[in-house]
């Protein structure tokens, strides 16, 4: 029974994440003038979001669980990927022109990601 309210949770908190995700992306890629493809909720073991080179979003469920300072973290590190495929200097300043607090969120995804 616990693997069963497990899943229901899990799948529960897929769906927010996929409206919550889905609303932040088209709020912000419209402020960052960048457009993306479909958006996938996934259970990532490595990583919280990612951008294929056709502009794919994906993002780990478990983001919905975070503070919304963060998943609105990833969900503009993803979308930054639309300009820049890498993480170089103009990378971050397209991530620092939308949150000026970026690295103190990333910090805080880093320190206490794990615990989600």
């Amino acid at each position: 029974m616990t693997g069963t309210v497990a899943g229901c949770r899990e799948k529960m908190y897929r769906e927010q994440a996929r409206l919550v995700c889905t609303k932040q992306a088209e709020y912000y890629s419209k402020m960052m003038g960048v457009t993306y493809g479909r958006i996938a909720i996934k259970n990532t073991r490595t990583r919280w979001g990612s951008c294929s080179s056709l502009g794919n979003l994906n993002f780990h469920w478990k983001l919905v669980l975070m503070p919304p300072a963060i998943l609105d973290y990833v969900v503009v590190h993803e979308l930054a990927h639309r300009k820049e495929m890498n993480h170089s200097s103009r990378f971050w300043a397209e991530v620092e022109k939308i949150l000026p607090d970026y690295r103190e969120r990333r910090k805080w995804l880093k320190e206490h990601g794990n615990e989600y």
